[in-house]
């Protein structure tokens, strides 16, 4: 029989490059670009008016049930390309759309901008702005968790020690960091406006039998839209840690995996087959490396925890408000989708039931 241990030993390190996962800027793209080349010169034209074009329905007028060839066969091209489905996802909205007032200034909102708009305005803005921001505060955690996967291989406990406390702080800092959400959204922009434009075509009641793209499919497709489980960070640190979600759950966030660059699904995979964390702290640790893992997952719960005050802010009391509002006879662009999240899921059910299957993760502790 083989030796395990010796296996850990053998095994390669882990490293952010392999995966073209940034030192600085994790899962977001380092400087995006701004204009693509000359023979996508229509499309950035079309980006750049999206927000007029849509506010007046001259976008709205062409596309009914069917995405014309002349943008569906090169969507679908290009997506094929990058591996991703052909949707707005969240490497589009998020890790590729943003770019610095200033290169030498701090990344910080007021620094900041986007690329591609479509309506919403500043609330717009400050909604991919912030989420821009809690991907940067996530790449010290990154770093942790690949300085402690390697800490394992070597059996360094000091090194994974001091990987499990950054990887702490790197989460406490998301959740800070989220909390810009308030100062830079407003709730009825948020549900009204820019969740219909993330809301996509499969489990969205609004667009039950998905939509057609000409040329490609005559069939109509259904995907997903944008939604925050398309993050790849807390997917990475679910599987370091340890954290089993219920079927029900596990089986939608490994459907948001299909909708990642590959290169950042490839690097969940690789944490998932690589050591077990908690196999090793049962089998090897001590006392603090316990208390230290213990202490990641309450601050995995705790994110958990303020997301869904996020989510009942800005989907579950917006969407109150905007029923006071809506007369009777005259329902609303958003009524279809009420108390479901952009991916398409009863959205506090399923927060709740992550958050509570993460506090199922902490360890018991010895007197």
């Amino acid at each position: 029989m083989e030796n395990p241990s010796q296996n850990l030993k053998t095994a390669p390190v882990l490293s952010l490059r392999r995966f073209h996962i940034s030192e600085d800027y994790g899962f977001l793209l380092p400087n995006p670009l701004k204009e693509l080349p000359d023979h996508f010169r229509p499309w950035m034209e079309i980006a750049n008016e999206l927000p007029h074009l849509i506010e007046s329905h001259q976008l709205q007028a062409r596309v009914n049930k069917v995405l014309p060839r002349n943008l569906a066969i090169p969507l679908v091209e290009v997506s094929r390309s990058l591996g991703l489905p052909p949707i707005l996802v969240h490497s589009d909205l998020v890790l590729t759309n943003w770019t610095p007032r200033n290169p030498e200034r701090p990344l910080e909102i007021g620094n900041l901008d986007i690329i591609v708009s479509f309506p919403g305005g500043e609330s717009l803005r400050g909604f991919i702005l912030v989420t821009v921001l809690v991907e940067k505060a996530a790449v010290p955690g990154i770093k942790a968790l690949v300085q402690a996967v390697n800490a394992i291989l070597q059996r360094s406990q000091n090194s994974l020690l001091q990987a499990l406390q950054r990887l702490k702080l790197s989460i406490q800092d998301i959740t800070r960091t989220l909390g810009q959400m308030h100062d830079y959204v407003d709730p009825d922009i948020f549900y009204t406006v820019i969740r219909i434009f993330l809301s996509g075509w499969k489990d969205n009641p609004a667009m039950p039998v998905g939509l057609i793209y000409e040329g490609v499919s005559t069939e109509p497709l259904e995907y997903s839209g944008g939604s925050a489980a398309q993050s790849t960070v807390l997917h990475a640190f679910d599987e370091f840690l340890g954290v089993c979600h219920s079927k029900e759950s596990a089986d939608f966030l490994h459907r948001m995996r299909e909708y990642m660059p590959p290169s950042h699904k490839a690097f969940i995979e690789e944490i998932h087959s690589g050591p077990s964390l908690r196999d090793h702290i049962l089998s090897f640790g001590n006392g603090q490396l316990l208390t230290a893992y213990n202490q990641c997952v309450e601050a995995l719960a705790d994110l958990r925890s303020y997301h869904i005050t996020v989510v009942t802010k800005y989907l579950i009391i917006a969407a109150t408000k905007a029923k006071g509002r809506r007369p009777n006879h005259l329902p609303g662009p958003s009524q279809a989708l009420e108390e479901r999240g952009t991916g398409g899921t009863e959205v506090l059910s399923f927060l709740k039931s992550v958050r509570d299957k993460t506090l199922e993760a902490i360890l018991p502790q010895s007197d």
